[in-house]
Protein backbone atom coordinates (compact mmCIF):
# COMPACT_ATOMS: atom_id res chain seq x y z
CA UNK A 1 0.00 0.00 0.00
CA UNK A 2 1.29 3.42 -0.94
CA UNK A 3 1.45 6.10 1.72
CA UNK A 4 0.06 9.43 0.50
CA UNK A 5 0.63 12.91 1.80
CA UNK A 6 -2.09 15.52 1.29
CA UNK A 7 -0.03 17.03 -1.53
CA UNK A 8 0.39 13.68 -3.27
CA UNK A 9 -3.28 12.84 -2.89
CA UNK A 10 -4.23 16.16 -4.52
CA UNK A 11 -2.51 15.01 -7.73
CA UNK A 12 -5.09 12.23 -8.15
CA UNK A 13 -7.98 14.57 -8.89
CA UNK A 14 -9.52 12.67 -11.80
CA UNK A 15 -8.81 15.46 -14.27
CA UNK A 16 -6.62 15.51 -17.37
CA UNK A 17 -6.35 11.73 -17.39
CA UNK A 18 -5.28 11.42 -13.75
CA UNK A 19 -6.80 8.70 -11.54
CA UNK A 20 -9.50 9.76 -9.08
CA UNK A 21 -8.60 8.98 -5.47
CA UNK A 22 -10.32 10.03 -2.27
CA UNK A 23 -9.40 9.50 1.36
CA UNK A 24 -11.61 8.48 4.25
CA UNK A 25 -10.56 7.56 7.76
CA UNK A 26 -6.90 7.41 6.77
CA UNK A 27 -7.52 5.09 3.82
CA UNK A 28 -7.21 6.07 0.16
CA UNK A 29 -9.67 4.66 -2.38
CA UNK A 30 -9.70 4.63 -6.18
CA UNK A 31 -13.17 5.82 -7.26
CA UNK A 32 -12.25 6.44 -10.89
CA UNK A 33 -14.31 3.46 -12.04
CA UNK A 34 -17.56 5.06 -10.89
CA UNK A 35 -19.62 7.17 -13.28
CA UNK A 36 -20.62 9.19 -10.21
CA UNK A 37 -17.03 10.49 -10.11
CA UNK A 38 -16.77 11.42 -13.78
CA UNK A 39 -14.23 14.18 -14.28
CA UNK A 40 -13.15 13.97 -10.65
CA UNK A 41 -16.37 15.51 -9.29
CA UNK A 42 -19.14 13.83 -7.33
CA UNK A 43 -22.64 15.37 -7.50
CA UNK A 44 -21.04 18.70 -8.41
CA UNK A 45 -20.07 18.94 -4.76
CA UNK A 46 -17.01 16.86 -3.83
CA UNK A 47 -13.64 16.72 -5.60
CA UNK A 48 -11.30 13.79 -5.99
CA UNK A 49 -7.83 14.21 -4.55
CA UNK A 50 -9.18 15.26 -1.16
CA UNK A 51 -9.87 13.81 2.26
CA UNK A 52 -13.64 13.39 2.62
CA UNK A 53 -13.63 12.05 6.17
CA UNK A 54 -15.70 14.95 7.45
CA UNK A 55 -17.97 15.32 4.41
CA UNK A 56 -19.11 11.69 4.57
CA UNK A 57 -20.59 12.28 8.02
CA UNK A 58 -23.48 14.05 6.36
CA UNK A 59 -23.73 12.08 3.12
CA UNK A 60 -27.12 10.55 2.20
CA UNK A 61 -25.45 7.12 2.27
CA UNK A 62 -23.23 5.32 4.75
CA UNK A 63 -19.53 4.69 4.37
CA UNK A 64 -20.24 1.12 3.24
CA UNK A 65 -20.30 2.38 -0.35
CA UNK A 66 -16.52 2.70 -0.18
CA UNK A 67 -16.28 -1.10 -0.06
CA UNK A 68 -17.16 -1.07 -3.76
CA UNK A 69 -13.84 0.58 -4.59
CA UNK A 70 -10.29 -0.73 -4.22
CA UNK A 71 -8.12 0.66 -1.49
CA UNK A 72 -4.86 1.83 -3.04
CA UNK A 73 -3.09 3.23 -0.04
CA UNK A 74 -3.23 5.08 3.24
CA UNK A 75 -3.02 8.74 4.15
CA UNK A 76 0.10 9.68 6.02
CA UNK A 77 -0.45 9.54 9.76
CA UNK A 78 -1.40 12.87 11.26
CA UNK A 79 -2.68 14.29 7.97
CA UNK A 80 -6.29 13.16 8.22
CA UNK A 81 -8.49 16.23 8.09
CA UNK A 82 -11.63 16.72 10.05
CA UNK A 83 -13.00 19.37 7.71
CA UNK A 84 -14.57 22.62 8.76
CA UNK A 85 -17.43 21.14 10.75
CA UNK A 86 -17.50 22.44 14.34
CA UNK A 87 -17.21 19.76 17.00
CA UNK A 88 -20.74 20.12 18.38
CA UNK A 89 -22.24 20.10 14.90
CA UNK A 90 -20.23 17.04 13.95
CA UNK A 91 -21.56 15.28 17.06
CA UNK A 92 -25.13 16.33 16.26
CA UNK A 93 -24.86 15.06 12.68
CA UNK A 94 -23.36 11.81 13.86
CA UNK A 95 -25.94 11.21 16.60
CA UNK A 96 -28.99 12.34 14.62
CA UNK A 97 -29.66 10.62 11.27
CA UNK A 98 -32.29 13.25 10.42
CA UNK A 99 -29.72 16.05 10.45
CA UNK A 100 -26.91 13.91 9.05
CA UNK A 101 -28.94 13.17 5.93
CA UNK A 102 -29.94 16.82 5.57
CA UNK A 103 -33.33 18.14 6.64
CA UNK A 104 -33.83 20.25 3.51
CA UNK A 105 -34.62 17.37 1.11
CA UNK A 106 -37.04 16.04 3.74
CA UNK A 107 -38.97 19.28 4.10
CA UNK A 108 -38.87 20.87 0.66
CA UNK A 109 -41.49 18.54 -0.80
CA UNK A 110 -44.25 19.82 1.47
CA UNK A 111 -44.41 23.43 0.20
CA UNK A 112 -44.02 22.22 -3.38
CA UNK A 113 -47.02 19.91 -3.16
CA UNK A 114 -49.20 22.20 -1.06
CA UNK A 115 -48.61 25.37 -3.07
CA UNK A 116 -49.07 23.55 -6.38
CA UNK A 117 -52.32 22.11 -5.04
CA UNK A 118 -53.73 25.53 -4.09
CA UNK A 119 -54.29 26.84 -7.65
CA UNK A 120 -55.38 23.37 -8.75
CA UNK A 121 -58.23 23.29 -6.23
CA UNK A 122 -59.17 26.87 -7.09
CA UNK A 123 -59.50 25.78 -10.71
CA UNK A 124 -61.69 22.83 -9.68
CA UNK A 125 -63.89 25.25 -7.75
CA UNK A 126 -64.35 27.44 -10.82
CA UNK A 127 -65.24 24.41 -12.93
CA UNK A 128 -67.56 22.64 -10.49
CA UNK A 129 -68.76 25.40 -8.18
CA UNK A 130 -68.12 23.08 -5.24
CA UNK A 131 -67.13 25.31 -2.30
CA UNK A 132 -65.17 22.48 -0.67
CA UNK A 133 -62.53 22.73 -3.38
CA UNK A 134 -61.96 26.42 -2.65
CA UNK A 135 -61.75 25.73 1.08
CA UNK A 136 -59.19 23.00 0.44
CA UNK A 137 -57.17 25.46 -1.64
CA UNK A 138 -57.13 27.89 1.27
CA UNK A 139 -55.94 25.20 3.67
CA UNK A 140 -53.20 24.13 1.23
CA UNK A 141 -52.12 27.74 0.98
CA UNK A 142 -51.75 28.03 4.75
CA UNK A 143 -49.77 24.79 4.99
CA UNK A 144 -47.61 25.84 2.06
CA UNK A 145 -46.67 29.12 3.77
CA UNK A 146 -45.68 27.29 6.94
CA UNK A 147 -43.52 24.73 5.17
CA UNK A 148 -41.99 27.28 2.80
CA UNK A 149 -40.51 29.01 5.84
CA UNK A 150 -39.25 25.66 7.16
CA UNK A 151 -37.82 24.66 3.77
CA UNK A 152 -36.02 27.98 3.40
CA UNK A 153 -34.48 27.67 6.86
CA UNK A 154 -33.24 24.13 6.22
CA UNK A 155 -32.10 25.22 2.76
CA UNK A 156 -29.86 27.91 4.25
CA UNK A 157 -28.41 25.32 6.62
CA UNK A 158 -27.69 22.88 3.79
CA UNK A 159 -26.16 25.66 1.67
CA UNK A 160 -23.88 26.62 4.54
CA UNK A 161 -22.95 23.04 5.44
CA UNK A 162 -22.40 21.64 1.95
CA UNK A 163 -21.13 24.69 0.12
CA UNK A 164 -19.82 26.96 2.91
CA UNK A 165 -22.45 29.52 1.78
CA UNK A 166 -20.52 30.02 -1.45
CA UNK A 167 -22.27 32.25 -3.96
CA UNK A 168 -23.88 30.01 -6.58
CA UNK A 169 -26.31 30.86 -9.37
CA UNK A 170 -28.84 28.05 -8.59
CA UNK A 171 -28.88 28.95 -4.89
CA UNK A 172 -29.24 32.67 -5.63
CA UNK A 173 -32.21 32.00 -7.92
CA UNK A 174 -33.79 29.68 -5.36
CA UNK A 175 -33.46 32.29 -2.60
CA UNK A 176 -34.98 35.07 -4.71
CA UNK A 177 -37.87 33.02 -6.08
CA UNK A 178 -38.60 31.30 -2.76
CA UNK A 179 -38.88 34.72 -1.15
CA UNK A 180 -41.30 35.78 -3.89
CA UNK A 181 -43.34 32.63 -3.34
CA UNK A 182 -43.51 33.28 0.40
CA UNK A 183 -44.64 36.88 -0.14
CA UNK A 184 -47.24 36.03 -2.81
CA UNK A 185 -48.73 33.14 -0.86
CA UNK A 186 -48.84 35.24 2.34
CA UNK A 187 -50.65 38.06 0.51
CA UNK A 188 -53.13 35.56 -0.90
CA UNK A 189 -53.70 33.98 2.51
CA UNK A 190 -54.37 37.36 4.15
CA UNK A 191 -56.63 38.36 1.25
CA UNK A 192 -58.67 35.15 1.46
CA UNK A 193 -58.81 35.37 5.28
CA UNK A 194 -60.32 38.86 5.15
CA UNK A 195 -62.49 38.20 2.09
CA UNK A 196 -63.73 34.57 2.18
CA UNK A 197 -65.79 35.03 -0.98
CA UNK A 198 -63.00 36.37 -3.18
CA UNK A 199 -63.11 33.36 -5.53
CA UNK A 200 -66.91 33.59 -5.82
CA UNK A 201 -66.75 37.13 -7.18
CA UNK A 202 -63.91 37.21 -9.70
CA UNK A 203 -64.55 40.71 -10.97
CA UNK A 204 -62.42 43.83 -10.90
CA UNK A 205 -59.52 43.58 -8.48
CA UNK A 206 -60.54 40.12 -7.28
CA UNK A 207 -59.25 38.65 -10.54
CA UNK A 208 -55.76 39.45 -9.27
CA UNK A 209 -56.21 36.87 -6.51
CA UNK A 210 -56.63 34.08 -9.05
CA UNK A 211 -53.78 35.44 -11.18
CA UNK A 212 -51.47 35.40 -8.15
CA UNK A 213 -52.56 31.83 -7.56
CA UNK A 214 -51.48 30.89 -11.09
CA UNK A 215 -48.09 32.60 -10.73
CA UNK A 216 -47.19 30.05 -8.06
CA UNK A 217 -47.04 27.32 -10.72
CA UNK A 218 -44.05 28.58 -12.75
CA UNK A 219 -42.25 29.98 -9.70
CA UNK A 220 -42.38 26.67 -7.83
CA UNK A 221 -41.44 24.74 -10.97
CA UNK A 222 -38.32 26.88 -11.49
CA UNK A 223 -37.26 26.58 -7.86
CA UNK A 224 -37.77 22.81 -8.01
CA UNK A 225 -35.76 22.54 -11.22
CA UNK A 226 -32.77 24.42 -9.84
CA UNK A 227 -32.96 22.38 -6.65
CA UNK A 228 -32.86 19.21 -8.71
CA UNK A 229 -29.76 20.40 -10.59
CA UNK A 230 -27.94 20.67 -7.26
CA UNK A 231 -28.96 17.17 -6.19
CA UNK A 232 -28.59 15.59 -9.63
CA UNK A 233 -26.19 17.83 -11.59
CA UNK A 234 -26.60 18.05 -15.35
CA UNK A 235 -23.83 16.44 -17.35
CA UNK A 236 -21.72 19.07 -19.06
Amino acid sequence: MQTFTQEQLAEYNGRDGNPAYIAYGGRVYDVGGSRMWKGGRHMNRHSAGTDLSSALQAAPHDTGVLERYPQVGVLKSGQETGGSVPGRLAWLLSANPFFRRHPHPMTVHFPIVLLLAAPFFNFLFLVTGNRDFETTSFHCLGGGILFTAVAMATGFFTWWYNYMAKKMKPVTIKIILSSCILVISSVMFAWRWNMPGVMEDLHGGNILYFVLSLTLLPLISIVGWYGATLTFPLDE
